[in-house]
Order: C-alpha cells, then sequence, then structure tokens
C-alpha cells in the first residue's frame, strides 16, 4: 500500500526546499524526494562552484594587472589548481551541508532518497516504496545537452559538471559553444593559464543578445588571448595519441585545431525523460520541457513543474520565484503568474554583462516608438578609478509610455547596477522616476539617472 502525504516534491534544487519549507509550515506532511544530491545545479555544478571559480580568476587576473596600479609583486603569479578546485568544493559541500540540516529540522518532512518515477498520476514509486499525495511538484532540473556532433562519441569530453572535477589545468581547453556557460568557463581557464579557444557555429558569440554586445564581448575575450572561432558550421572530433582535433569549418583561420580538453557547453536538456510522465499523462514539448499554465500547473490537476524543467525560465531567480508563485497562490490565497515576471539575468564573465527585459532587437520588432540611451563604461567614474572601463550601458523606452522595455549593462558591476533598472520596471514607474534620482558617488550605479535622462527617439 501506497505511503500516504499531502504533498509530494520531486527533486532538492532551488525551488524544492524552500517550497517544503512554506508546506510544512503550514501544517502539510510532506516527501521530498531527491536522487542525488540536495541543492540541484546551482549549489552543486551551477552558480556557487562556478562563481567562486571565476572569484579565483578575476583575482589572478588583477595579480598580473598590479603594476598597471602602483604595486610591486616579487615573482611570478603562479596557478595552484587543485586549491583553486578545492576552495569551490569546499562552498559547495558548505552549501549541502546547511542546506541538509534546514531540511532535517522541518516538522511533518520526509526526506527520500532515490528515483521516482510516476505510476498513476498521484502516485510514484521510489525504489522498493510507493508514496501518494494529492498535490505533486516536479522540480528535477536539467542537465548538459550532448548533441550527437561526429567523433564525439570517440573522445573524452567534458560537461559543466565533469569540468568540475579536474585536479590538473589543461594546456589547451576548447570550448564548443559560445553562450553563457561557455563564455565563463573559457574565460576563467585562460586566466588560470590554459590555452582556450571557442568554437560557436553561429555567427557571433551570444547570439541571443545585440549585436554591439556581443561584439564587445568578443572583443574583450579576445584582448585577454582567448582564440574566438565564429560560423563553425562543421564541427567534428577525432581522437589523435596525446590530443584531440577539432574540426571546425569557418570563414577563416585554420580547419582544424588540437586540444587536450574538450568542454561541450551546447546548451541544456531537462532532466524528465525517466519520471513516467506519460504514465502521469503529463504533456511535455519536442524537447522534453513539462508544459505549464501561467500559475506553473501542468495539464494534470494537481501537478504543478517549477524551475529549469518547464522551459518558462533557466535559472535560480526564476525557479525560486516558482517556488513563490505556487506558495502564494496555494498558501496566501495570492493570484501571482508568470506573465508579470520581467525578466533579469546576467553573465559572469568579468565584466559582467547585466541585463533585463527586451533587447534592442526586441525592442524594434514590438513596433512601439522608442527612446534609446547608450553610454560607454569610460563616462563612470568607478569604472575610471578602477581602470577597468570595458563595455557600455544602454537603455530603451517606450516613448509613449515612459516606460523602460529593456537595458543591458556590460561592465564592472553591471551585475548589480542593472537592478535599478530591473526594480523600476517592476514597479512600473515611468523613467523619468530614475532620472531624478540621487544615486550614491562614486558608483556605476550613479550613471543611471544620466543614461535615462539622454533617452532619444531611434
Amino acid at each position: 500500500m501506497a505511503r500516504s502525504f499531502d504533498a509530494i516534491i520531486i527533486g532538492a534544487g532551488q525551488a524544492g526546499p524552500s517550497l517544503a519549507g512554506r508546506l510544512t509550515a503550514a501544517g502539510m506532511t510532506v516527501a521530498l524526494v531527491e536522487r542525488q544530491f540536495l541543492g540541484g545545479t546551482c549549489v552543486n555544478t551551477g552558480c556557487m562552484p562556478t562563481k567562486t571559480l571565476v572569484a579565483s580568476a578575476r583575482v589572478a587576473h588583477q595579480a598580473r594587472r598590479a603594476a598597471d596600479y602602483g604595486v610591486v609583486l616579487s615573482g611570478s603569479i603562479g596557478i595552484d589548481f587543485p586549491r583553486v578546485m578545492a576552495r569551490a568544493h569546499k562552498v559547495t559541500e558548505t552549501s549541502r551541508g546547511n542546506l541538509e540540516r534546514w531540511i532535517g529540522g522541518m516538522e511533518r518532512m520526509t526526506l527520500l532518497r532515490g528515483h521516482a518515477r510516476f505510476e498513476q498520476p498521484n502516485v510514484l514509486r521510489v525504489g522498493d516504496e510507493t508514496i501518494t499525495a494529492p498535490r505533486i511538484f516536479i522540480n528535477v532540473g536539467g542537465r548538459a545537452n550532448v548533441p550527437d556532433m561526429p567523433g564525439v562519441g570517440d573522445i573524452d569530453y567534458l560537461t559543466n559538471t565533469s569540468i568540475l572535477q579536474l585536479d590538473t589545468l589543461p594546456q589547451h581547453l576548447a570550448v564548443i559553444g559560445g553562450s553563457y556557460i561557455g563564455l565563463e568557463f573559457a574565460q576563467m581557464f585562460r586566466r588560470f593559464g590554459s590555452e582556450v579557444t571557442i568554437v560557436e557555429r553561429e555567427p557571433r558569440l551570444i547570439a541571443r543578445e545585440d549585436e554591439d554586445v556581443c561584439d564587445t564581448m568578443r572583443a574583450i575575450l579576445e584582448a585577454e588571448g582567448i582564440n574566438v572561432r565564429t560560423n563553425a558550421n562543421c564541427i567534428a572530433f577525432a581522437r589523435h595519441t596525446d590530443s584531440i582535433a577539432v574540426k571546425v569549418d569557418c570563414t577563416s583561420g585554420a580547419p582544424e585545431i588540437m586540444a587536450s580538453h574538450v568542454l561541450l557547453a551546447v546548451g541544456r536538456r531537462p532532466n524528465t525523460d525517466d519520471l513516467g510522465l506519460d504514465k502521469a499523462g503529463v504533456n511535455m514539448d519536442k524537447r522534453g520541457y513539462i508544459t505549464v499554465d501561467d500559475t506553473l500547473a501542468t495539464n494534470v490537476p494537481g501537478i504543478w513543474a517549477m524551475g529549469d524543467c518547464n522551459r518558462r525560465g533557466a535559472f535560480t531567480h526564476t525557479a525560486y520565484n516558482d517556488f513563490e508563485i505556487i506558495a502564494a497562490n496555494l498558501l496566501d490565497g495570492d493570484h501571482r503568474s508568470l506573465s508579470s515576471r520581467i525578466l533579469g539575468y546576467a553573465l559572469y564573465t568579468d565584466p559582467p554583462l547585466g541585463r533585463v527585459g527586451m533587447t534592442d532587437a526586441q525592442a524594434r520588432a514590438s513596433g512601439k516608438p522608442l527612446l534609446i540611451s547608450k553610454r560607454p563604461m569610460s563616462r563612470v567614474g568607478r569604472a575610471v578609478e578602477r581602470d577597468e572601463t570595458q563595455g557600455f550601458m544602454k537603455v530603451v523606452a517606450d516613448a509613449n509610455t515612459h516606460r523602460i522595455l529593456g537595458a543591458a549593462i556590460l561592465g564592472i558591476s553591471g551585475d548589480e547596477a542593472i537592478h535599478g533598472i530591473l526594480d523600476l520596471m517592476n514597479a512600473d514607474q515611468p523613467y523619468e522616476t530614475l532620472k531624478w534620482a540621487v544615486p550614491i558617488h562614486p558608483t556605476v550605479s550613479e550613471l543611471l539617472p544620466t543614461l535615462v535622462g539622454d533617452l532619444k527617439p531611434g
């Protein structure tokens, strides 16, 4: 006979434990099922370990530039790579341990270790046990996509997960994919001392962004000695005795590069292919993402999907907001929805890219009359003082409503400064509200009033 709970949560990623905390506090009995590590992608293979590595790489980069600031360092700058990796692992282990203690302290909580599969819409099997609940929340996340490129099965490739287990620094790292994950790893390993080549099929890096963002990002990376190969339309691999041949078909450059390691950073796929969703009758799209409505509910009553597996946001903060929407609607009598979410995100290269709302291209495609403003980071006092003036900030607004439609800050502290615009958009205020703000000097954010004050038809 199946063991009964008030709610079952499949997956202990960003949204799952938080929802468990709200449900148990409301008096419900909850089963949280996790087949591997608590914390999901963010804690184990995503944000926390990778941003720890980004921080180490930035220190190395700054140390090499010490003389530019009048600081004299004796001897050469070295990288203790095992120690760098150990630091990242410690951050993950600490966070995972804290999460374990938090979950363990929840009343009415049962943590089940194992793989959950649906047998019926309200019944799951976990190992030898069956469990049932009238409310089931799917929070299974995603994993690296491994496309069927010629020769990929003949080589030992890395993903964002396995690269974190390296104990020696790659001599030459070929990064297949020029988007967010690929660019972060490319820059950090270049700063650690590896030769790095980025191979991207599209004509430009991070192709979803505006052309000026892509071009500036490429210039930043190439200035650090990273090789960038775009228009690579025929990527293939071949094993050699002590290296891997990466074949590319680009508009210029050698048709083949030799690498010691290959990182596949060509997108993600949801962990939905072995959940038995067909037995539950839950609809998915052709890529395996669970279809949800504006409140995260699936087509099956009593089943919701949160986080990366629903294709409504691929970030830790959107997964957490999924939890907030569900909890507000179920427990607080609220009426929250995905359509009210204004998406912001960041690319954690150095300098970082902070983004919110529409790109310029999307804004132009909307047909709305536009106001546009753009300023180089060289006009920002904080950037000048730190001698980090790469990049720019720009904003686009609706000329009729004076509401900001989108913004990008590619430059020092761009990931933090973008929140001034994100908050204004969430408050649904005209850009003049920000224009007449009095920001603190010297900060990156202090240029935002000037930026919106210069909005002009474009």
